[in-house]
Formats: structure tokens, sequence, C-alpha cells
């Protein structure tokens, strides 16, 4: 599955490269600008600050509140030991902008360097009058340009920690949204599991159990009638013809998601040929119907069936029954499904469900519906209900 493309963090080496960078940037631009304001340019003066600002860059990333302390100490020191005429401001302009654009937890880098900013250009304008005998509006033109430029920088710094959280917000959606989407095929992929799971375990028991009535019946009457046991022969061979093509059906789905098999044999108006086959003479199969089955919506009508087909395929396997009434009902916005035998509740207690109980509680809760399976009053027998609804259905 594809998932959206994470901007990954620049390495420990092209950070050092992009410092050491920035760190002779600043040491040109100190050198360049001097000599282009006809500052001088002194070994002891311009010169060693550009280093010591360039050297102090190359620790902006870990510690950039105390490289623009320091930063500004420095350009203090050397503007009043009469060493440099560079500017107040813009020889620290890295420091300031780096401080500025932190966007780290826990470090208001922005604060920060707005009030260092400030302080320093206070300090530089009471130096500019008390001690360099600059009259205010000398003071007020000399500080004017620094101090839009410390707004600019402080503006540009802001836009680009602005624009980091907006990546980070709108990466850390895509990756919300990326792992809602593989837990929706997750979940999906389960519930196609479980449909799986119960379609072959209704098809494939019920067609075991009514093929095993059929055999016995077939070799029971063998000798005393030879007709009798072809007709349960030929009723194992349908049988399994059609559980075949269910098999084919259901893989059909598997190998073009999305389609559905043309002619479904299973639905309530079968549930009839169903009670036909699983009737033998042991177990006797009564079937009571109500309303227009074959109006029925067709998961609800497959659900019906398959509740029919498990419940009955547990009466033969487990329960030991002599008789089964099977009763469908269509009407008022639902449809209801009984199945009761008279066979041994002790062989199938609640707590001990198997994949069929579950799956018949699956598929009844699936379409909105309850289900409940238990000993039928008193004594012997058991009882599988369903109720399902089917909003706007009037039959």
């Amino acid at each position: 599955m594809d998932r959206p493309a994470v901007p990954a963090p620049a390495g420990p080496r092209a950070v050092r490269l992009i410092d050491g960078l920035l760190a002779v940037g600043t040491a040109v631009a100190v050198l360049a600008n001097t000599a282009r304001l006809g500052g001088r340019l002194e070994a002891a003066g311009a010169l060693s600050l550009s280093l010591w600002l360039g050297l102090l860059l190359l620790g902006r990333c870990r510690w950039p509140l105390a490289v623009l302390l320091l930063s500004v100490q420095a350009v203090i020191v050397f503007r009043t030991s009469g060493l440099t005429d560079a500017g107040w401001v813009w020889p620290v302009s890295v420091a300031y902008a780096t401080l500025a654009a932190d966007d780290r937890p826990g470090r208001p880098g922005l604060p920060w360097a707005a009030g260092v900013g400030l302080a320093e250009l206070a300090f530089a304008a009471t130096w500019e009058t008390a001690v360099g005998g600059a009259t205010p509006r000398e003071a007020l033109v000399s500080l004017g340009a620094e101090a839009l430029w410390l707004a600019v920088l402080l503006a540009a710094a802001t836009a680009y920690r602005n624009r980091l959280r907006w990546r980070a917000e709108l990466d850390e959606r895509l990756l919300r949204v990326a792992r809602e989407r593989d837990l929706e095929a997750g979940r999906r992929i389960a519930e196609a599991r479980l449909d799986i799971a119960r379609e072959l375990h209704d098809v494939v028991g019920h067609t075991l159990t009514v093929v095993g009535i059929q055999l016995r019946v077939a070799a029971e009457a063998l000798h005393d009638s030879p007709e009798e046991a072809r007709a349960a022969l030929t009723t194992a061979q349908q049988v399994r013809g059609e559980a075949v093509r269910d098999l084919r059906a259901l893989v059909h789905v598997l190998r073009a998601p999305g389609e559905v098999p043309e002619d479904p044999a299973a639905g309530v108006p079968e549930v009839a040929v169903l009670v036909d086959r699983m009737r033998s003479a042991e177990l006797d199969i009564r079937l009571e119907t109500a309303g227009d089955l074959a109006s029925v919506p067709a998961p609800v009508s497959l659900a019906v069936h398959r509740i029919v087909q498990e419940a009955l395929t547990n009466t033969v396997r487990h329960a030991a029954a002599s008789r089964a009434d099977v009763t469908v009902r269509c009407g008022g916005g639902r449809v209801e499904v009984s199945v009761t035998d008279d066979g041994r509740a002790s062989a199938r207690t609640p707590g001990a469900t198997g994949h069929g109980m579950r799956g018949m509680d699956e598929r009844v809760r699936a379409l909105g519906g309850d289900f409940s399976a238990g000993p039928h009053g008193k004594g012997d027998g058991w009882v599988v209900r369903a109720a399902i609804p089917v909003p706007g259905f009037r039959p």
C-alpha cells in the first residue's frame, strides 16, 4: 500500500556542512561590509571579530541561545573597545535567525531573539549618545536601519518556523490517514476471512452431513429396496454437485473481488429443498413458512438459508433427535427463523459454541438482527432463533 512521502531530516554531515558554510559566509560578510563602509580592517579588530562570530556559529544548532548571547557580547566588546566600527545587529544576523526559527519543544526561541535584539539596540543607542558623542537624531538614523534589519530577520525566521510547523502537521496528518487506511484494510480483510470461513464451513459441513445421510440410507436399502437406494445416491450426487458449484462461485468471488455470483444456490425459497434433503428415517423435519419468501432481499435470504442449514446439520451430527421443526416467517419489516428439535441439549451447551454457531451469530449481527441458541424449555430439546430486520420491507 502506498504511503505518503515524508521528508527525512537532514543528517549530521549535512548539518555540519551548512554550519560551516554559514560560519565562512558570516566571516567574509563582516570583513566585506566593513571594507565597503570604509571601516578599519585590522587583525585585532574586524578580522578577530569575524573569526569569532564564524566559530560560534558552528554550535548554533545545539546551543542557539548561547551562541546569540556570546555573539552579541563579542560585538559589544569590540565596538565599545574601539577595535571595530562594524554594525551592531547585522554581524549577528545568522545567530538571530537561528534562535528565532528554533521550534523545538520547551525552547521559545522567538521571544528570546526579540528580547536580546531590543536589549542590544537599547545598549547601542545609549552608548552612541553617551560615549560616542552622537546626537539622538544621529543615533536614531544610525540604528534605524539596524532595527529594521532585525525586524526583517525575525519576520523571516517566524515565517520559516511556521512553514516547518505546517509541514510537520501535514506529515502527521498524512501518516494518520495512512494508518487509518491500513486499519480499514485490515478490518476488511478480517471480515472477508470470516465470510470465507463461514461459507466454507456451511457448504462443506452441510454437504458432508447430507451425503452421509443419503449414503447410510442407500446402504440400508441396497438389498431390500434398490429403488430407494438409487434415489438416495442420486440425491447425494446432486448435493455434491451443488456444493461444487457453491465452492466455484466462492473461488470466483475471491479471484474477482466485488463481483457477486450470478446464480447463488442458497436462499429462503430453497429452504424447502434443503429440508427435504436433510429429512431421513431417523429425523422427521417439518417446515412452516409464512409471507412472500421470494421477496426477501438477497443478503437476508442467504443468511436465513445458512442458519437453517447449519442448525439442521448440528441436529443431525450432535443431537440424536427424532424430530425438528423449521419455521420461516416474513412480514412486519423483519424475517424470523427458528429451528427446534427434540435432541439432547447436554451435547450442545451454550458455552461450547463451535464455528457454526459463531458463524450464524455473525451473519445475523452483521445484518442488524438478533440471534439466540439454547435449550428448549425443560428437558431435552434445542432451539435456534434469529430475527433480521429489513427496513422498508412489507411483503
